[in-house]
């Protein structure tokens, strides 16, 4: 069935949030086309943290439990304290009335990109277009045109709707003229992996660990079959430096001081910003994930909240199928989601890198000694719990009108 008439919905970018979107709405009978510039899904390390609120959205694709079977349960997460080896530990299972899901669940973005192919190339009235590039964007009353840069050369889709959601460079957003208001760090944030066993020397380590340090804070995590460590880097070193092995190697044994050199897999060096478009619709175009919102990854809400729109904006489709909607009900998808990134995501996420990167002792030993008491408390556990996993935050947006 097709929405509205015979032209296709078009969704640009191949990530979490547009493969999710594209499939949530192909499974719903909508014609559907997804175009991704890449000739291939790439598998670099991008988001691994999917929070309860996510995998509860992701049970309606049929995808959760696959994902669960290719990531690792992380029930618990710790703020640590480096020089110490002190922690606060955070038990979700307290979510266990509010979610089907209360954990976090490790797992590279790029497994559900792939499941999301996978599974609208099933799908006759979907259609997966490789390294197809959006060159531009138009509109009119009744459809939109997307300009591509593909294999046989330069053409035209014509589509109902585009929805963009291929990252923070979108050029669904740049050609439609939306500004992307916000501030870039001076730092950029390196990702290493390594198989190596890292609680051999963190005693007691969490899936996801917070850890605070006067000189440099990092973040670890365990995905199923590797550990991921995220560094803050000093402005103005050269890239080069920052991605070579004796440089890598360096910041590895500040986390595990093992002999010898750390097995190094997958290495990512990018910009880190707080960013949130001037509207997330424009007519006929609309924008969701990173071509909406951007922010740093601490906490994880950067992904999770750009699946969250995808579910969101996917059911205001289907009421506008149904008559109970009509178009003006994307303008309550722009009001709903993009409170939730300027008033909840970027404010939440901003005070996480502050905390982190605070030099005073005194007040981290401080900081630390308070979350434990949150920790041990059921009731300032649960409510703190309820807000950084999302679940509070999802529910307010859908209140907003």
């Amino acid at each position: 069935m097709a929405f509205p008439g015979k032209d296709p919905v078009i969704v640009a970018g191949a990530g979490p949030v547009g493969g999710t979107f594209a499939l949530y709405l192909a499974q719903e009978g909508f014609n559907v086309v997804l175009i991704e510039k890449c000739a291939v899904l790439p598998e670099d390390l991008r988001a691994s943290t999917f929070h309860p609120p996510s995998l509860d959205m992701l049970d309606r694709l049929n995808l959760t439990t696959r994902l669960i079977n290719m990531g690792l349960v992380v029930p618990k997460y710790q703020f640590r304290e480096r020089s110490s080896g002190d922690y606060a530990e955070f038990d979700l299972a307290v979510l266990k009335n509010d979610t089907k899901h209360p954990y976090r669940l490790q797992c590279e973005q790029w497994r559900l990109n792939q499941l999301c192919v996978e599974e609208l190339q099933k799908i006759p009235n979907a259609q997966v277009l490789f390294s197809h590039e959006v060159e531009d964007v138009s509109q009119d009353a009744d459809g939109v045109n997307v300009v591509v840069k593909s294999p046989e050369g330069r053409k035209t889709i014509r589509g109902s709707y585009v929805i963009g959601a291929e990252g923070a460079n979108s050029y669904v957003r740049q050609k439609s003229g939306l500004e992307y208001e916000g501030f870039t760090y001076p730092e950029k944030f390196l990702v290493a992996s390594t198989s190596f066993p890292l609680e051999i020397y963190l005693k007691n380590i969490a899936g996801v660990n917070y850890i605070a340090d006067p000189a440099e804070w990092c973040i670890v995590l365990r995905c199923a079959d590797l550990w991921r460590v995220l560094f803050p880097t000093k402005p103005g070193t050269d890239e080069k430096v920052l991605l070579s092995d004796e440089y890598i190697q360096s910041e590895m044994h500040k986390v595990a001081p093992k002999k010898g050199d750390f097995h190094i897999g997958h290495r990512t060096l990018y910009n880190v910003h707080q960013r949130v478009a001037s509207t997330y619709r424009k007519g006929r175009v609309l924008l969701a994930g990173d071509a909406a919102h951007i922010n740093n990854p601490i906490g994880g809400m950067g992904m999770n909240g750009g699946l969250h729109d995808a579910f969101n904006l996917a059911e205001k489709f289907l009421d506008m199928r149904a008559g109970k909607a009509d178009e003006s009900v994307l303008d309550v998808y722009d009001r709903q989601r993009r409170l939730t990134a300027t008033k909840f995501v970027q404010e939440h996420t901003i005070a996480n890198k502050k905390m982190l990167e605070d030099t005073d002792p005194n007040s981290s030993k401080k900081r630390l000694a308070e979350m434990k008491k949150m920790a041990d408390d059921p009731k300032l556990l649960h409510d703190f719990l309820i807000r950084t996993s999302m679940i509070s935050v999802v529910r307010e947006s859908y209140q907003i009108t």
